[in-house]
């Protein structure tokens, strides 16, 4: 499972992942092995341990984080601030900003995952069209924002953040619009969070992921 910092020429299947969701341990983090890893229904975890050590870990969990757009649910409140037209949203105008604000601790004790190298493969993938941005802006400022994967037809959430109330929320709204528009359905969120599951993420089995997966794929 331990490839240390070598080139990953194939991941073992996601579904030999261990009881904590782990595929492999190590390799390195560059554009084409973060696409072979996405393609595999799998995604880089780095991990700070205890003793102040990192392990780049390559998970597929059990179960899966997604949200359904048609169990996506915006509250009556951040509807309103939306129709007030109190956001102005960009795409893709600030890439490694958003995703350098998503890397900041959120509070005390908070880890950190995105790693400097993790934000440098990550602005690769976005020059090369397979990452993306979506910018919420106040009073000329940016508020909050999200930036994710997308292959093909796959789109992937990897995190969000904000300066202001609702900002990351609303930035979300219109990244789900958006994609409704283009005939997507669904958004890969790998994980739970508190915030999103208010707002309709389910969890399903990583067998019904790889096959949605594998669909899209075939499209």
């Amino acid at each position: 499972m331990n490839g240390q910092n070598e080139p990953i020429h194939s991941f073992p299947p996601a579904e030999s992942a261990d009881e904590d969701g782990v595929v492999f341990v190590g390799g390195r983090i560059d554009v084409q092995t973060m696409l072979k890893a996405y393609k595999s229904g799998i995604f880089p975890w780095p991990c700070e341990f205890d003793d102040g050590t990192w392990e780049l870990l390559w998970c597929s969990p059990e179960p899966r984080s997604i949200l359904e757009f048609s169990d996506f649910h915006v509250s009556s409140r951040l509807t309103r601030r939306i129709k007030r037209n109190e956001f102005e949203f960009t795409w893709n105008t600030c890439f490694e900003q958003v995703v350098f604000e998503c890397s900041r601790p959120r509070g005390s004790g908070d880890g950190v995952w995105i790693t400097e190298e993790l934000l440098d493969a990550f602005s690769k993938l976005h020059a090369e069209g397979h990452a993306y941005s979506v910018e919420a802006w106040q009073d000329g400022q940016l508020a909050g924002g999200v930036f994710g994967i997308v292959i093909g037809d796959f789109y992937s959430g990897e995190s969000m953040f904000h300066h202001r109330p609702d900002a990351s929320k609303a930035a979300l709204v219109e990244l789900v619009q958006n994609l409704t528009e283009q005939g997507v359905n669904w958004l890969d969120i790998q994980q739970p969070s508190e915030h999103m599951t208010k707002m309709g993420a389910i969890e399903i089995s990583r067998e019904d992921f790889l096959a949605r997966l594998e669909k899209l794929q075939k499209n």
